[in-house]
């Protein structure tokens, strides 16, 4: 396969420069974050999704894997594998539920709930250094402009073939 090459070196590729755009932007200081918290968790054995799992579990004491998946922003694949390690390592265990034939109520075990002390230090203080480096004000204001984002981005979810579906995991509950 030949590409066809630019009309003139100075023809823009595409029409948007990656500085100019927010996701771009968005992207990187999310990888930014993650990066160092993989770092801030690597002593505590735990990488981020996993981290993620067991904190997500101790505030929903008895969450479903589904219910898990949809609460930290995952597939419900993902969280199966996640899980999956998380009870290898002795940290989770599931139970039946009884109200839900096929479903299991996962809780940490008393491991579960000292490595997620010691992962929540680390990671807590990461989170807290980004939020102190803005007033009051600055951080509303951020969470804010985030959150239209979201809205635009569901809004156009609509005229994209696709898009409300792949949005659906990301739905935001009425306010």
């Amino acid at each position: 396969m030949t590409r066809k090459p630019p009309e003139s070196p100075t023809t823009p590729v595409t029409s948007l420069p990656a500085h100019e755009r927010v996701g771009h932007h968005v992207k990187r200081v999310e990888q930014e974050l993650m990066a160092l918290k993989h770092a801030a968790l690597k002593p505590s054995g735990l990488t981020v999704p996993q981290y993620s799992a067991l904190a997500t579990t101790a505030m929903h004491p008895g969450v479903s894997a589904a219910a898990l998946a949809r609460l930290a922003l995952v597939t419900p694949q993902t969280m199966a594998t996640t899980l999956a390690n998380l009870e290898a390592k002795g940290l989770i265990s599931r139970a039946r539920d009884p109200y839900h034939l096929n479903a299991r109520q996962i809780e940490l075990t008393e491991p579960g709930w000292a490595t997620l002390r010691q992962a929540d230090a680390a990671a807590v203080a990461i989170e807290r250094r980004l939020g102190d480096t803005f007033t009051e004000t600055e951080r509303a204001t951020l969470l804010d402009l985030l959150a239209r984002c979201s809205r635009t981005l569901h809004e156009e979810a609509a005229h994209v073939s696709g898009g409300s579906a792949a949005l659906a995991p990301f739905k935001q509950p009425a306010r």
